[in-house]
């Protein structure tokens, strides 16, 4: 078994609703355990900025599957609930996105797949949940809650869990 973490985000739709579908399709699919999952937070959207705000989590899982398998299995759960990676704008609106963070701290380097994510210390909005569920982790060697600190994090709010007011 090994460690997966992955990043979900989407701003089309009820992407709250999305992610819990999506993580019992995750963990079906790859007859993973879910090991965690941070709140969901509210963020600007990130390289095409008009449009609207994203909801962004983090999930870890302890998978059998490869990170190949793993990752073909998570562009067929982004297909099923409506994303055509073959046809979107980049970085455009999405129902469901789903990133491949790491695998064991393992280190993968080919056309099909690089690990860790090759923007991971980059995003404020993939880091923030990332650190909520790992909050003494790292990846690569380097450590997410300096990566974290060292990024604008504006704009980025947690949201109550669902079913539940904000004060």
């Amino acid at each position: 078994m090994a460690e997966a973490l992955i990043a979900l985000g989407g701003n089309v739709g009820d992407v709250r609703a999305t992610f819990d579908k999506a993580i019992a399709n995750i963990c079906g699919m790859t007859q993973a355990e879910l090991l965690a999952r941070s709140s969901d937070y509210t963020t600007p959207p990130w390289g095409d900025e008009q449009q609207d705000r994203f909801i962004n989590a983090c999930i870890a899982i302890d998978t059998s599957l490869d990170p190949h398998a793993l990752l073909f299995t998570l562009h067929k759960i982004e297909k099923k609930f409506g994303r055509d990676r073959a046809n979107e704008r980049r970085w455009g609106p999405r129902t469901l996105d789903l990133d491949l963070l790491s695998y064991d701290d393992g280190v993968i380097n080919r056309p099909d797949l690089t690990l860790p994510h090759p923007r991971l210390f980059e995003r404020a909005f993939v880091l923030v949940p990332l650190v909520e569920i790992r909050p003494d982790g790292t990846i690569g060697g380097r450590s997410l809650k300096d990566a974290l600190a060292a990024l604008p994090t504006g704009g980025i709010e947690r949201l109550p869990p669902r079913g539940q007011c904000s004060i």
